[in-house]
């Protein structure tokens, strides 16, 4: 007799964790979710990327439902191509940055705008951590402003990614949430709006509570997204904060650790779920 598995929703991060190196999903990664969606669970990405910079591979993996991307800045509805945002006010942006720059000197800046078609626009200076991701260079930090944004991507010359952070969360105060995201990526999005709130409006419209959702991830801008899950998984490769966090720890991204958990988790299979997925309204 089949059972329910003890976990309806798989939220993973994408870099670093889903996601090999060479930014591909593996075969066996690949299987492991079609496991769990075997048993009934659905997959959710939660990500740092906006809309843009994942519809490939929403389309390689044949993904359908919804997706937080941006730190939670956006719901985006992948079969109807509707979008839910949240936008970073411009103006206490650029005060957050000068205020960054009072304590620690000249930074490089990043944003990425709102919108499904939205663009990484980025300053001289700015390199991007993932080149394989677009983006387009301007002229000025005045020109990062010319459409609404979702978040800002800062970096320094010399700081590291931990000290920045820490720097950033001081001096920005209520005007933004500052997290880490990755190497190379400190990030501003709107106060109060990080991969927590978006699982939590993803689940609600899925109609999955926290205790029933299982979470991968490997940086600090992952801890809310833990905060709002049953079981924790950190990857082998994740920040220190972030295995503190863990109730467990699995393999690395290069090594499939998401598929080790969800094929235990998953492995005996079950009856496919015949409830359609929720769009947005």
């Amino acid at each position: 007799m089949l059972t329910t598995p003890a976990y309806a929703l798989v939220a993973t991060d994408l870099d670093g964790t889903l996601l090999r190196p060479d930014d591909t999903v593996s075969a066996r990664s690949r299987a492991a979710l079609g496991l769990a969606a075997a048993s009934g669970a659905r997959h959710l990405i939660v990500t740092g990327r906006p809309v843009p910079g994942i519809r490939a591979l929403l389309a390689d993996l044949a993904y359908t439902g919804l997706v937080v991307c941006g730190q939670g800045t956006q719901l985006y509805d992948a079969d109807a191509g509707r979008l839910r945002s949240v936008a970073l006010d411009r103006e206490a942006a650029d005060t957050a940055l000068g205020k960054i720059e009072a304590e620690v000197g000249a930074v490089f800046a990043a944003v990425d705008q709102d919108g499904v078609d939205g663009v990484t626009l980025i300053e001289a200076g700015y390199r991007m951590p993932n080149p394989t991701l677009p983006a387009r260079r301007v002229g000025s930090r005045e020109a990062l402003w010319e459409r609404p944004v979702i978040k800002v991507l800062v970096r320094h010359p010399e700081l590291g990614d931990d000290a920045l952070a820490a720097v950033a969360r001081g001096a920005v105060g209520d005007l933004a949430t500052v997290t880490m995201a990755g190497p190379g990526t400190v990030e501003l999005a709107p106060r109060g709006v990080d991969k927590g709130t978006g699982l939590a409006a993803a689940a609600e419209l899925l109609g999955i509570g926290a205790e029933r959702t299982v979470a991968f991830g490997d940086m600090p801008n992952d801890l809310p997204m833990f905060a709002g899950s049953g079981l924790r998984v950190a990857m082998g490769n994740a920040h220190p904060e972030l295995r503190a966090a863990a109730d467990e720890v699995t393999l690395s991204n290069a090594e499939d650790g998401v598929a080790v958990v969800l094929e235990r988790l998953f492995g005996t299979g079950g009856a496919p779920s015949r409830t359609p997925a929720p769009s947005l309204v």
